[in-house]
This record gives C-alpha cells, structure tokens and sequence, in this order.
C-alpha cells in the first residue's frame, strides 16, 4: 500500500492482511488508528472542522466500522447517528428500506432504520464510513435515503483507496494506492 495523501501528524499504524476474506483481496485494518487516544482524537478533530458548519441532520454510518467514527462525530456535531445494518439485524417492523449492492468479495444486503420521530423526506445526512474502496457501499446507502426523499450533502473516510474509484467528492484523511 502506497499512500498518496496523509492528513493525520500522529503515527499510521494500519495492518494489512492479503487474501482476506477471500483470495485476491488485501484487507486494510484501521483499528489501529481509533485504539491510539491521540489519532482517534485527530480524526474527530478534523471531521469536526469540515463538518461544524455544515447543514447536517444525521451522520449515516455502515455497520461495523463505520459505526464508531460516525457516533463520534454525530456526537461531536451534537446530531443523530443512523446504522445502516447488515440484513436481519432489525426487526421487520423498524425497517425503513432494504437493499443489495455489489462488493469487491461478492454481494451484500443491508437495511436502512426507520427514523423515530421523522421521516427521512427533506433531512440532510452526511455518510461516514472508515475506507472508500469501490465505493459500493456508499453509492448503495446513498440511493436507499434518496428514494425515501432523504439527501446525501457528503461523504467522507478516513482512508480512499483511490484506484478502485474515481470519486473526487469524498472527503478522505489518507488516499492510498494498492502496490
């Protein structure tokens, strides 16, 4: 892994592990970087900043990762935070839309929450998750708040690996080239 771009002044501690989940793929770990105070706290510190003065109701984040860093910066920015779950992790009745998307390694199904007191119509939510690979995941939670009249004014992660996409509108801390 080659980085191109690096953000963060604290100590890149990321593990790769090749041929994990499958054949071909090179895993990218960054839970590293949020078990060291000091880097976790420069993430937050930086997505606050991009974010403070942004229109937000909700930070939408995909299980699991996902969920850590954008709990932290909803809590940052005083918002919600929606999960976006793996299917059957809700019950039935709490599903607002489910959906299927293409990942590197195969298929895959998540379910966007019911909100509590709203509708998802005329909210505005900002997607966070910890890598932008193909950016499959994100495209596909994207179009599920979309068709329940919901609009995406972001996105943004701590690593875009930059070869596998061409988005140029996501907010990223580390850009990254696989070798």
């Amino acid at each position: 892994m080659k980085i191109l771009k690096n953000k963060l002044k604290n100590e890149l501690n990321i593990r790769t592990e090749k041929d994990y989940p499958i054949k071909g793929i090179e895993f990218i770990d960054m839970t590293p970087l949020i078990m060291q105070k000091e880097t976790l706290k420069e993430i937050l510190d930086q997505f606050e900043e991009r974010l403070k003065n942004k229109e937000i109701d909700y930070i939408v984040a995909p299980e699991a990762r996902g969920f850590l860093l954008g709990t932290a910066i909803a809590d940052r920015l005083q918002i919600g935070c929606i999960p976006v779950r793996k299917k059957g992790k809700l019950p039935p009745s709490t599903v607002e839309n489910r959906f299927q998307y293409e990942k590197e390694y195969g298929k895959d199904e998540m379910e966007l929450p019911k909100l509590v007191k709203n509708t998802y119509e005329n909210k505005k939510f900002y997607l966070v998750d910890d890598i932008y690979a193909t950016g499959n995941t994100m495209k596909a939670i994207q179009k599920a708040i979309e068709r329940v009249g919901g609009e995406i004014i972001g996105k943004g992660v701590i690593m875009n690996i930059t070869a596998l996409n061409k988005e140029k509108d996501v907010f990223s801390l580390l850009e990254v080239e696989e070798e």
